[in-house]
Parts: structure tokens; sequence; C-alpha cells
């Protein structure tokens, strides 16, 4: 291999490349989020156990929307990493087809495809746990007997 096709691979590889990191930076931001809603649940599981009649309804439909939130989070993570295993398989067939003269353009545009279809539904969680996270919030609100 050519120092000239090897800048080739390279040059070919920047856009997975930067795909890779802003998944990364997702992934680390819904990573941050997951121990949240996580937390909440289990402190209202501990309060509820003291309260009764209408606030345990209360804190039992917070920890219901907790939960949701972990779950969608949880999906929401799993999409982004797959995701990144697609985007580097993307730059790993990109580097084997140059260096072994393989036609491997299908199997690079599925995985690419892959990706972003992995990581489009990696925010539709996110946008999901967003939406439940503002329902949580206005029931907190309502509880508190503000009204907006």
């Amino acid at each position: 291999m050519t120092s000239i096709q090897l800048a080739q691979i390279l040059q070919s590889s920047v856009a997975p490349c930067v795909l890779i990191s802003g998944a990364g930076l997702l992934l680390l931001a819904l990573a941050n989020r997951l121990p949240r809603p996580i937390d909440r649940a289990r402190l209202l599981c501990s309060h509820l156990k003291n309260v009764s009649g209408p606030q345990a309804e209360i804190y039992v439909k917070q920890i219901k929307i907790y939960v949701r939130r972990s779950y969608l989070l949880r999906n929401a993570v799993f999409c982004n990493v797959m995701s990144l295993g697609a985007i580097a398989s993307v730059i790993l067939l990109l580097f084997l087809s140059n260096l072994f003269n393989l036609c491997l353009v299908m199997l690079v545009n599925t995985c690419f495809m892959v990706g972003l279809l992995t990581l489009i539904c990696s925010l539709l969680f996110f946008l999901s746990d967003i939406s439940l996270t503002l329902k949580s919030l206005e029931i907190e609100i309502k509880e508190a007997g503000i009204t907006l």
C-alpha cells in the first residue's frame, strides 16, 4: 500500500469518525441521565412505606414514570451503542476494502445506514425521556399546590 492509498483510506474515514464523536457525546449525556430516575424511584419507594391514601397514589404514579424513564434511557443507550458499533464497522470495512482491494460497497452502505437509523432511534428514546421528565415535574408541581 502506498502513502497515497493510505491517505485516501483516511479521507474516506473522516465522516464516520465525526459521527462517532457526536454519538459518543450523546452516549455520555445519556449515561449521565440514567442514574437520576433510578435514584428518584428508590427514594420514593422508601418514602412510600410511610405514607398512605392520596399521597401514596402520587408516589406510585411518579415511581411508574421513573421506571418508564429508566427503560427509555436504557433503550436509548442500547441504540446509541449499536450505532457506534455500526459506524466503527464502516471505518473497518473501508480500511479492509482498500487494503485488500475488496468490493464491500453494499456492506459499507448497509452498516452506515444501520448506524444512522439506530442513532435516530436513540434520539427518539431520548426525546421520550424528556417528555416523561416534564410529566413528572407537572405531578410534583401539582402536588405542591402550585398552579401555572
